[in-house]
């Protein structure tokens, strides 16, 4: 059963740090109470940088809670500063879904709202920034443990706690794991050709796809 763990909100924010100054919301905070999902996301939630965030087909980003297990043994951080739900800036935590779980076209009722799996995430370097974890951009390019966005198909309110239950699946075979296979590693065309065809995956992603199948060695 896949559940919301936690559900996450933010506004942007300027940041100061050794680098120098710069603006995001992926410090988002946990909220208990429901809270409307519309088209381009939770109420109360906003992005920075709107050229690459903010389109409805990123209208929820969600995060494996699992993965937080493997960051903490990777990096040694148990016992000291361990990361959990929020520290990647995802709005829902979820339980029991990891990419190789959830597929394109995926479709979920939860709570009054009903939404879609669109697209991997794509590894972002403010989370490296947030986290001050040597080379964390890297590994999750490396490890493909990106999470992944949904759209939002009927509005409503959801909240912590609520279950996705699945109500369509077109096709098992295209996971966020065998999209992120082909585009944080060598794409395979024909199968990459296969992505390019769905009607459901999102767009900005294809131009991804296009552009490794362009550059391929």
């Amino acid at each position: 059963m896949i559940t919301i763990h936690t559900q996450f909100i933010g506004q942007p924010q300027t940041h100061t740090d050794a680098r120098g100054t710069w603006r995001s919301a992926i410090f988002r905070e946990a909220v208990d109470g429901p809270l409307l999902l519309e088209k381009r996301g939770l109420t109360g939630d906003q992005v920075a940088d709107t050229q690459n965030h903010g389109s409805p087909d990123q209208a929820v980003c969600c995060h494996p809670l699992v993965h937080y297990d493997f960051w903490n043994d990777f990096y040694q951080l148990k016992g000291k500063d361990p990361l959990g739900p929020g520290s990647v800036g995802e709005n829902w935590t979820l339980t029991n879904a990891t990419e190789a779980d959830v597929a394109v076209g995926d479709t979920f009722a939860i709570g009054q709202a009903v939404v879609q799996v669109s697209a991997p995430r794509y590894p972002c370097t403010k989370q490296e920034r947030k986290l001050n974890l040597p080379n964390f951009f890297n590994e999750v390019l490396a490890s493909q443990r990106t999470g992944f966005y949904l759209r939002v198909l009927t509005p409503g309110a959801v909240q912590a706690g609520d279950e996705l239950r699945l109500v369509e699946r077109p096709s098992s075979q295209f996971t966020i794991q065998l999209i992120n296979q082909n585009t944080l590693g060598t794409p395979d065309p024909e199968l990459v050709q296969q992505l390019l065809a769905l009607p459901t995956l999102a767009e900005g992603w294809k131009r991804i796809l296009e552009y490794k199948l362009r550059n391929r060695e």
